[in-house]
């Protein structure tokens, strides 16, 4: 049996729900992480996905910023987390059951941290090293009361690899690739053994990237990337992940230039095979 997880930061559901629906016909994933919804948990568009076979659907919403938003062929049952420490709409936690497995499905938008790469200085960054600081005490924590399988998907803001940039020495001082960023995102990969499926399936002299700027007229040609956009399970998933092979995770990275209007990130997809 196999099942399938994407991830993808929408950048406003509603203004893009025609290319999600897309998405979702085309590679029918079973679970269906979004971030960046952009709208209030009331106003989440669910009748569309109801009608395209994702009945199941949690949504942590807020007026015009950030959001999150699960939606799923598998049954949903709502975590109570909290890990924001301003209180934004940016996590959505769930346990996703089925007759062969269940596991915990973690869909996070993680703040961008502003333009300087200083806590003392720039408190939009010091937020950013706070939420990640309370998700590795969070799954630190659960790793030692309950080690159940564990999945985290979601826009990190976080490229930690020197090959999941464009340029690793230009964007040494660039929040988003920065050390101290990707100093604590290792710290959250240890506190719960988790995978980071891309590179667990990919040579590290691949350049991975899930986001291109809109500022560039042709993204894909000069293709200046990052990749910001994640999906980790934890240990006991790690076989699921690696018996799928290169062809269970795909950076669909043509949806950048869906026309009209693309996000500026493209879906990522695992299929975790279980048989």
């Amino acid at each position: 049996m196999q099942i399938k997880l994407a991830t993808w930061n929408i950048n406003s559901v509603r203004l893009r729900i025609d290319q999600v629906l897309r998405f979702l016909k085309e590679e029918s994933p079973d679970v269906l992480g979004l971030q960046e919804i952009k709208c209030e948990t009331h106003l989440f568009p669910k009748e569309p996905f109801i009608n395209a076979g994702y009945k199941y659907i949690e949504v942590d919403g807020m007026k015009g910023y950030h959001g999150a938003a699960t939606v799923s062929k598998l049954s949903l049952k709502r975590l109570d987390t909290k890990f924001c420490p301003l209180g934004h709409s940016r996590h959505v936690s769930t346990l996703v059951s089925n007759k062969n497995l269940s596991f915990e499905f973690h869909n996070f938008y993680i703040p961008a941290g502003g333009d300087i790469a200083d806590p003392k200085e720039n408190e939009k960054f010091k937020h950013k090293l706070d939420f990640i600081e309370n998700m590795r005490t969070y799954f630190s924590m659960r790793y030692k009361k309950m080690p159940s399988p564990q999945v985290l998907v979601g826009d990190f803001n976080i490229a930690p690899h020197e090959n999941d940039v464009w340029n690793h020495k230009q964007l040494l001082k660039v929040v988003s690739h920065t050390p101290i960023e990707v100093s604590i995102l290792k710290d959250l990969q240890k506190a719960h053994n988790f995978i980071d499926c891309s590179r667990a399936l990919y040579n590290d002299e691949d350049k991975l990237f899930s986001w291109w700027s809109y500022r560039g007229r042709n993204p894909l040609e000069s293709n200046r990337g990052r990749r910001l956009d994640h999906i980790w399970v934890s240990s006991d998933l790690k076989n699921a992940v690696e018996s799928s092979g290169k062809q269970g995770h795909i950076i669909h990275t043509p949806c950048r230039i869906w026309a009209p209007k693309p996000s500026d990130h493209v879906p990522i997809t695992q299929i975790l095979n279980l048989s």
